[in-house]
This record gives C-alpha cells, sequence and structure tokens, in this order.
C-alpha cells in the first residue's frame, strides 16, 4: 500500500491554509477519507492506499470566506477536485494544493 500526503498553500494571503475540508474518494465515488487541514496546511491521518485512481476534493470556497474574503455568488472555485493516479503500490504520493479565490495548481510532489 502508498502513502499519501496533502498540504495546501494559500497563496492570496502568503501561508499554509488552515481548516481546509477536504475529501478522498476511489474512482467509484465511495468517501475513503474526509478531514481538515492543521496550522501548516497539512492533514495528517489519510489512510494507506492501493494502486488505482482517486480524487482528493477541496472545499476552497468555504475556507476562504471563514478567513474574511469576499467571494462572489457563485464563487469562482468553490470546491478543487484533483484526480490522480498511483501506479505504485509501495511508493509516496504527495498533492500539494496553491490555491487563491481564483486561481489553483497542483502537482505530484515528493
Amino acid at each position: 500500500m502508498s502513502s499519501l500526503s496533502t498540504h495546501v498553500l494559500d497563496t492570496a494571503h502568503g501561508c499554509p491554509a488552515e481548516g481546509v475540508a477536504l475529501e478522498l474518494t476511489d474512482a467509484a465515488g465511495t468517501v475513503l477519507f474526509t478531514g481538515t487541514t492543521n496550522a501548516d496546511g497539512r492533514c495528517p491521518g489519510i489512510p494507506a492506499l492501493a494502486a488505482g485512481t482517486y480524487v482528493l476534493t477541496f472545499a476552497v470556497a468555504d475556507y476562504f470566506r471563514a478567513k474574511g474574503a469576499e467571494l462572489p455568488q457563485p464563487p469562482f472555485i468553490d470546491r478543487v477536485p484533483i484526480h490522480f493516479g498511483i501506479a505504485d503500490a509501495h511508493g509516496h504520493y504527495h498533492v500539494p494544493l496553491l490555491v487563491s479565490p481564483f486561481g489553483y495548481s497542483t502537482y505530484r510532489g515528493s
């Protein structure tokens, strides 16, 4: 089983994004994990995963509203789903998210 980690960085405020709710699902849509990022923007406790395809979904509009950001209704970006694959069942996969109310990026980290 491979390990998975994530790290959310708030590029609008230049800090780790504490308090972002996230959900991990498999390809069938079964929820495998729900959590919230900590003060470092990380979410401990994500379970080990077998090879396959998954989705991490981040509730970023709720996070920015909680920070006091004025967002349009509906927000430009509400939730960010990141679809990713695990090919190496024994590897480590890190999925960072850099986000603002109007844009985001991700990559396979280390």
